[in-house]
Order: C-alpha cells, then sequence, then structure tokens
C-alpha cells in the first residue's frame, strides 16, 4: 500500500522548465537537541521535462550528505536528472553538516529537521518517494519513522548501525541505535553483488520478505543506465 499525505501549504516559486538550486539554512535556522542549523545546505529542483510522456504526481527526493558522507551524494544528480526526463519532479537535497553535534542521534534528528523543512517547500499534496545511498540512508530511515512517505529507496546501506562504530566514513559521534521502523510501505533495497552476501546476513530490511531487492554488478551500474532502469521499474510496479 502506498501512503499519501498532504506536505503543507508553503510555496516554492521557480519557473516550471527551470533548474532552481538555493541554500534554506538561513530560513531555517535555529537549534535542535544542541545542534546549530547550518547554512550549507545545498538544494536543487528538477521540474518534469516538457517532452516526457506523462508528469507524474508524486515527487522523488534524492537525498546526500555529503560533508558527512561523500558517498552518499555518488550518483544522485545523473539520477535526478534521468528521472525528470522521464516526467518526475526530482529534489535534489545535499544537507548541510551542523557545526556540533553532542550524539549521533542529534546528528540524525538535524539532518531530519533540515530534510522535512525542504520537502515541506515543494507543496506537493503526495509524500515523496525518498532515494538515499550509503550513509544518506542512515538520514533517510531517521526521515520515515516520523514523516510519511509514499516508497523508500535504500542504495547500498550499511548492514547495521552497529557496523558504523568501527568506521571513520560516514563518522557517528556515538552508537546509533539500530531502527525498528516496520516497513509497511513501499520499501526496496539496492546493492552490488560484493555487497550482497553481507547484507543478506546482517541487514534487517533485506531479511524481511516485504521488502524488494535489487542487486547490480558493481558500483558503476549503481548509478548507471542498470540501476536506473531497475528503479524505474520498480516506480511503475507500485504505481508510481
Amino acid at each position: 500500500m502506498v501512503f499519501f499525505r498532504a506536505l503543507g501549504s508553503s510555496q516554492l516559486r521557480v519557473n516550471p522548465h527551470l533548474v532552481c538550486a538555493f541554500s534554506l539554512g538561513g530560513i531555517f535556522g535555529g537549534s535542535s537537541s544542541a545542534v546549530r542549523h547550518s547554512s550549507t545546505t545545498a538544494h536543487l529542483l528538477r521540474r518534469p521535462s516538457p517532452s516526457a510522456p506523462r508528469e507524474a504526481p508524486v515527487p522523488l527526493v534524492f537525498l546526500s550528505a555529503s560533508r558527512w558522507d561523500a558517498r552518499s551524494q555518488t550518483g544522485m544528480r545523473d539520477s535526478a536528472a534521468w528521472f525528470a526526463e522521464r516526467g518526475y519532479t526530482c529534489l535534489e537535497i545535499d544537507l548541510g553538516h551542523p557545526d556540533n553535534t553532542e550524539s549521533s542521534e542529534a546528528l540524525m534528528k538535524h539532518y531530519e529537521s533540515e530534510l522535512a523543512s525542504h520537502i515541506r517547500l515543494l507543496a506537493i499534496p503526495f509524500a515523496p518517494v525518498i532515494v538515499a545511498r550509503a550513509g544518506g540512508t542512515l538520514i533517510a530511515q531517521t526521515y520515515i519513522s516520523s514523516h510519511p512517505a509514499s516508497a523508500l529507496l535504500l542504495i547500498s546501506p550499511p548492514p547495521s548501525n552497529a557496523s558504523l562504530s568501527a568506521t571513520s566514513s560516514p563518522k557517528l559521534p556515538t552508537p546509533l541505535p539500530e531502527f525498528n521502523f516496520e516497513p509497511r510501505f513501499p520499501c526496496a533495497v539496492m546493492c552490488t553483488e560484493s555487497e550482497r552476501p553481507t547484507l543478506e546476513r546482517e541487514n534487517r530490511l533485506w531479511k524481511d520478505p516485504n521488502v524488494d531487492k535489487m542487486v547490480v554488478p558493481d558500483e558503476r551500474a549503481v548509478a548507471g543506465q542498470e540501476g536506473l532502469v531497475k528503479i524505474e521499474m520498480w516506480l511503475d510496479e507500485l504505481g508510481l
């Protein structure tokens, strides 16, 4: 089942066929859980191409946080451009890193707040499809734990939050509790052939029979034609 909810009434005024890029950190400044909001969030809105065969009502949000995890941004721009040509409204958002955090939970709350603020500005009456990669998948899962989404696609997620404790990319200041939301909405995980064995052993969403799985040969295929076609087919199957 796909869940649709209104996202609010704020207006984002852009030329309907123009790409718009700006930072909203100054608008949504403030503090939350010992985190000061940064003004370095990059926001890029792509309207559906006029030549697209149809205009999809549900927007796609391509989420990254490159200052925290550079890999989270890999392929996001090309993917957003590709889907805009196919009739989707695509929001690329590269979240700014906070000036300081006391814990990993505070870091995730900062990212969640920034993401929610930007999504509200879309003023589209359908909850978005959230697409995230690598460390960005933690932000996406934090967001959908408290906010509506039509679907969730996680690309190359870490096997678990605990698996990040011993690594430096992305760096978590403190252990982050595992997510416990139930995927009662369309959810998929995409990975490479080399990532698959670890996810099969350790990733709770991969083990869930209700979560769709997509496997591509390698990193190049993830953001290439093969990966994009798999994602498009998945969206078509969902009726999005």
